[in-house]
């Protein structure tokens, strides 16, 4: 959850934020350009982390990290001081993004059925208060760093209960002799990496661009502009709590492929129909694939071999900050020519790229290892 506030939070203060720093869109593109590079390290150190210590110390030590460089980027600094906080955050980021995945996978194959769907729900619902807390303050001269304080305090609290509460896994370096540590189901790694760099495309550009398109582009009230994110965050979260009794009852390439091809309609509207009311619509039906596709696909993932859980995990998750490049930091590039709106057309095209993928998810498991690798 504090994951979901604080990424909420962020993306939906960049307006305030580019306007305080006397920034232009580029420079925005090519900070979050440096946020995924940095995440991708955060990921790589959640896996060394959890390989030695397990998912549970690697979680915590991302919470605390952001909870570190928030603060710094709520308040007025140097350019070269705000620019290093968002470097700092991008490594919590990248280590929360993997250690919660991998924390998720572990109590799903405790419980022996879907819960990831859940699991990435509270998240969601988080995300959603985070945006509002940014629209609800808009008003305020110190807007967002009343909201990024207010999601430090919460990544505190929560490395705190984390580090009392959170499951306990065997770490790899013990359960396994050192032969077998890295035989990994690489095939499986690059076909669900590449889903996950789909739907990365589409939510970057969604979390990082939708208030921007909103309020600079078509001229929406700043109320009004974070609501496109909301939306977005309101559909994911619908679907996420439906999608772990669906994968029940419904095959689970089914449900691959209808997610995929609503969401691409959904940013073929923003790119076509340049009104904020469809724009906002078109936000809310991206969210279908973050809602149904990633716990789905993180599920999948996991249970390749699950004795190397945490390490596939931390792979996949590699593939989410490419995506988080191509969704953010290339619509930033287009921002001039073609526009924002024109550039949604490439989030379309990845998430209709993930129809080849479909005949790849088998069935879900019911406490056996997936054989699809």
């Amino acid at each position: 959850m504090a994951q979901g506030l604080g990424y909420a939070v962020v993306v939906t203060s960049l307006p305030a934020l580019k306007a305080r720093q006397q920034v232009d869109d580029m420079t925005v593109s090519l900070i979050v350009l440096g946020v995924a590079i940095m995440a991708a390290g955060g990921s790589l150190v959640a896996n060394a982390v959890a390989v030695r210590f397990g998912s549970r110390a690697a979680l915590t030590l991302g919470l605390a990290i952001q909870a570190i460089a928030l603060p710094v980027i709520a308040v007025p600094a140097p350019f070269g001081v705000f620019v290093a906080a968002w470097a700092v955050f991008g490594v919590g980021l990248g280590c929360v993004d993997a250690s919660a995945a991998m924390q998720g996978v572990a109590v799903q194959r405790a419980y022996g059925r879907p819960v990831l769907g859940g699991f990435f729900a509270a998240a969601t619902a988080a995300a959603i208060v985070g945006a509002l807390l940014v629209s609800a303050v808009a008003a305020s001269a110190f807007a967002a760093g009343i909201a990024l304080a207010c999601a430090a305090v919460v990544a505190l609290a929560a490395a705190v209960i984390v580090a009392r509460f959170s499951a306990r896994e065997t770490p790899v370096d013990e359960a396994l002799p050192p032969a077998e540590r890295t035989r990994l189901p690489r095939a499986g790694i690059w076909v669900f990496g590449l889903v996950v760099l789909a739907i990365f495309v589409a939510d970057s550009a969604v979390s990082t661009w939708s208030t921007v398109y909103l309020q600079d582009d078509l001229f929406a009230v700043a109320w009004v502009a974070p609501l496109g994110y909301a939306a977005y965050q309101a559909v994911v979260l619908v679907t996420r709590l439906v999608t772990d009794r669906l994968l029940s009852v419904v095959d689970r390439r089914r449900i691959v492929a209808v997610a995929a091809s609503v969401s691409a309609v959904g940013c073929a509207l923003v790119a076509f129909v340049p009104v904020p009311g469809v724009a906002v619509a078109g936000f809310a039906l991206a969210g279908v694939s973050a809602g149904v596709l990633i716990p789905v696909t993180f599920g999948a993932a996991g249970e390749l071999d699950p004795a190397h859980s945490d390490q596939v995990i931390a792979r996949v998750n590699l593939f989410n900050y490419a995506g988080a490049i191509l969704g953010a930091v290339v619509l930033g590039l287009l921002a001039d020519a073609p526009g924002l709106g024109p550039a949604f057309l490439l989030p379309a095209v990845a998430l209709a790229a993930i129809l080849f993928a479909v005949p790849r998810f088998r069935a879900a498991s019911r406490g056996a290892p997936a054989t699809a690798r």
